[in-house]
């Protein structure tokens, strides 16, 4: 992502900005940063993602979002997660701006991997009502969570070689060829033709 060349805003100006936008732009610290478009593996995985989990969350007080949903960290951090499950009364009550997801799942790309698994990371971790971060990798086929444990520290569970792609914090299992459905195998894993 770059910042756009403009002076610094206050969260309010962004808000008013960007709701006349027609592209995506997350905010930080006064800066706007210009969200790159997906490609359709990554759109397939979020998609996939969001669909199982929903499903799932049918008839409980957690519903899942993705992709063009606001998510607000403090007064300075507006971000656009891929997929996230809230079941915040008033989270579930607004129009535009979350503020309290329980779990929030990243679709990794080439382009934004580093910046989802650090600083990304570090922003979404001043939530205090999230529980879970996923990160799912279409090209590797990795799955990652970092869940937060009842001394506040974060611990990562591997599922990649897991069968499924567990999401703890919301009672949810989606088997892992449901996450990568549409999407073709790594090259290396492909048979021979």
């Amino acid at each position: 992502m770059n910042a756009l060349t403009q002076p610094k805003l206050t969260l309010e100006a962004y808000l008013a900005w960007e709701n006349e936008q027609p592209e995506k732009h997350e905010f930080h610290q006064g800066e706007v940063f210009a969200m790159v478009g997906a490609r359709r593996a990554h759109g397939c995985v979020v998609a996939n993602i969001a669909r199982h989990l929903g499903n799932q969350l049918a008839g409980t007080p957690c519903r899942a979002f993705h992709e063009g949903m606001k998510l607000q960290i403090g007064e300075d951090t507006v971000l656009y997660p891929d997929v996230f499950v809230t079941c915040d009364k008033a989270d579930l009550a607004t129009d535009m701006i979350f503020r309290a997801p329980t779990l929030v799942v990243e679709v990794l790309s080439p382009s934004t991997q580093a910046y989802d698994r650090s600083h990304k990371f570090a922003l979404y971790r001043r939530i205090p009502a999230l529980q879970e971060y996923i990160l799912v990798d279409p090209e590797t086929r990795r799955v990652e969570a970092f869940r937060r444990g009842a001394d506040d520290r974060w611990v990562l569970d591997d599922m990649s070689e897991s069968e499924t792609l567990e999401a703890a914090s919301v009672g949810c299992r989606v088997a892992l060829v449901d996450v990568f459905d549409g999407i073709d195998a790594p090259a290396e894993s492909q048979p021979p033709a």
